[in-house]
């Protein structure tokens, strides 16, 4: 078994104590500072086939021992730093900007009216998307190291003792809380979940993958994506550790030491599964599933059906985070700044693109609506936006 680099918290005394395994691949811990330990592959050499091109910069601030993943609601960007920097940006232009003297731990969950971010005491702030001034604020349980998601009236927060709070939008009031059991030992993770119309859906230490009333909190359904092995609680880790991705009728989820699962989002009903171990997620394109294996491997697969479509070894070690789908092509960040291209029919490498030399280690965003742009936030705190030729 590996446990390189990944942070542990211990559900017994409510994720208060925290244990860090490290000895050879830091970049896979998205709280590392350092570069791995282990030699990572280098830099492939390759015959570029696709142009990314830099549409704007700015700097918002670092993000420190966190993962701060900006939002993005049409053209318009919303970033933080831990310092309780907030800003919006819209096609690159500060629109606003607040110091808000907190230290924010979470990413940034936006709607076209509210700005929602979260510290680690377990405060939930929200800001008004028009000028940044502050519209309420909440209380949960624990820190916050995921994105809240909006939708609608409602705003979902996630702690990290694994508790799904929903708050009204308009005046912070709590609406419900959702929570289960937890292992013993779990992975400290920047898991959140995804709101849509229907339900909410969260992956969970255990394996687990929930769909979750919207209206009352209540569990709709429950899957396994992995079942813990082993006899230690080390080797029965199985958590999952990403967020999981809706597409269509279908849902998947991928877990540590576990499988990539996919099942109907309805009622559960599992489709097909492959093993496989990420802690960085996957994201669902025209024909593959990618997954970002615990080692930094690319993996595809058939959406339909699981069949294994490509692997892509080259950035192996390069602390390679979830990758995005974007038309044809997948994006992914590495722990030196870089920006890799790959093609989603082989995996076949067509572009790469420095940043400002930190990791990448929050998921890039798409600008919505667009297939061709994207937003990345390194930790040293620049929000670039790319357009892919």
């Amino acid at each position: 078994m590996r446990f390189s680099t990944l942070l542990l918290s211990c559900a017994t005394v409510l994720l208060a104590g925290c244990a860090t395994i490290s000895d050879t691949v830091d970049a896979l811990n998205p709280f590392s500072k350092s570069a791995p330990k282990s030699k990572p592959a280098p830099l492939p050499s390759f015959q570029p086939q696709a142009e990314v091109i830099r549409l704007w910069q700015a700097s918002i601030g670092k993000a420190g021992e966190y993962v701060l993943t900006p939002a993005v609601v049409g053209e318009s960007v919303y970033a933080a730093a831990r310092d309780g920097t907030l800003a919006r940006l819209d096609d690159g232009r500060q629109v606003w900007r607040i110091e808000t003297g907190k230290v924010f731990s979470g990413g940034v969950g936006a709607s076209d009216r509210l700005v929602v971010v979260g510290t680690p005491k377990g405060e939930v702030l929200a800001f008004h998307a028009q000028d940044g001034k502050l519209a309420w604020q909440a209380q949960v349980s624990s820190e916050i190291l995921a994105s809240p998601a909006l939708a609608g009236d409602l705003v979902v927060v996630r702690s990290n003792d694994a508790r799904i709070f929903a708050f009204d939008a308009v005046d912070g009031k709590r609406r419900w809380v959702y929570q289960r059991p937890t292992p013993a030992l779990v992975l400290r993770s920047t898991a959140g979940v995804v709101l849509i119309d229907k339900a909410i859906y969260a992956g969970f230490p255990g394996g687990k993958l929930v769909a979750i009333s919207r209206s009352n909190g209540a569990a709709l359904w429950e899957a396994s994506v992995a079942l813990p092995r082993g006899t230690t609680e080390l080797e029965r880790i199985a958590d999952v550790a990403s967020d999981p991705v809706v597409e269509t009728d279908t849902v998947c989820a991928v877990a540590y030491q576990g499988r990539l699962a996919c099942f109907d989002s309805d009622n559960g009903r599992q489709l097909w599964a492959r093993d496989i171990s990420s802690v960085a997620g996957l994201d669902i394109g025209h024909r593959a599933i990618v997954v970002s294996d615990e080692k930094g491997v690319l993996q595809a697969f058939d959406r339909t059906g699981g069949a294994t479509l490509w692997k892509q070894d080259k950035l192996r070690l390069r602390g390679v985070g979830r990758p995005l789908a974007l038309g044809r092509k997948v994006v992914v960040g590495d722990f030196e700044g870089y920006l890799h291209v790959l093609a989603e029919d082989d995996g076949s490498i067509l572009a790469r693109q420095a940043t400002d030399g930190s990791a990448i280690a929050a998921a890039p965003r798409r600008l919505k609506g667009l297939d061709d742009r994207l937003v990345v936030q390194t930790k040293n705190g620049s929000v670039l936006a790319f357009s892919l030729r």
